[in-house]
């Protein structure tokens, strides 16, 4: 992590009116949770294309299978709590810097970490939820996990519905929730500092809000341990962690307290 980096993004961060930041699974990894995309990750193990919402919509074999995926993957998250970067941003929030969080993430971390729902963008659902698709019933994924592990294969909603329970997550091959494009589209253009923190911005469309931002007169920091399609628009690229770079980023943001 280069200290130059963070001093300046603090700048950036310390003279701007409204910032927004999007994240990426880099920001949960540090909780945990990791990153499906990485060498070893779930997508290495397991077939994309057989957890499409095509095949889940399609048969019973299709959503036995998907379930049979989140029956292990969903503790994994149920497991993880906020780290330093999630924390972090709350405080940016709490400074007054903070209009939003755009996320690709689904752990819903950023809101146990302490910010309010209306300031998260989730762009890919969250999969602490889950809904009937005919009825609209919510239901606690919790709930769903408990029928899973009482040896359910196919969760259906209660009765006298019987209707396909999904989980409020995007699938391959599933439409991206409208409203919510929209509204992260809306706040990029409406920044004038857009900070990405640990994304590869690779999945579009959601990597497309990076440069409604900076077609908009925003500037854009990037913030990954990896280069990003995106790095040359970028106005300041900073190596390092999401955590730890957020954390430093925040620190020379807060007050001072006066020496007597």
């Amino acid at each position: 992590m280069s200290p130059a980096g963070v001093e300046r993004l603090a700048d950036l961060v310390s003279g701007a009116r409204r910032v927004v930041v999007f994240t990426g699974a880099g920001v949960s990894t540090e909780s945990g949770i990791p990153d499906f995309r990485s060498p070893g990750g779930v997508w290495d193990r397991f077939d994309p294309n057989e957890f499409t919402f095509q095949k889940f919509m399609g048969s019973e074999t299709g959503r036995r299978r998907y379930w049979d995926l989140g029956r292990t993957t969903f503790p994994v998250i149920r497991r993880a709590e906020p780290n330093p970067g999630h924390h972090a941003l709350v405080t940016l929030w709490r400074l007054g810097k903070l209009d939003c969080v755009i996320t690709q993430n689904i752990d819903n971390l950023h809101q146990r970490a302490g910010l309010p729902a209306d300031r998260v963008i989730e762009l890919h659902g969250n999969a602490t939820q889950a809904r009937c698709l005919s009825c609209e019933m919510s239901y606690e994924r919790e709930r769903v996990q408990e029928w899973l592990d009482a040896g359910v294969s196919v969760p259906v909603c209660d009765p006298p519905c019987g209707g396909i329970i999904k989980p409020r997550t995007i699938m391959f091959g599933e439409s991206m929730p409208r409203v919510e494009l929209k509204e992260a589209e809306r706040r990029a253009r409406a920044c004038d500092l857009f900070v990405v923190v640990g994304s590869s911005l690779v999945v579009y469309p959601a990597a497309y809000m990076p440069l409604h931002a900076k077609e908009a007169g925003a500037r854009l920091a990037i913030v990954n341990l990896s280069e990003t399609p995106h790095d040359g628009q970028a106005d300041l690229l900073v190596r390092g962690s999401a955590a730890g770079v957020l954390a430093a980023v925040v620190d020379r943001l807060q007050p001072r307290p006066v020496a007597s």
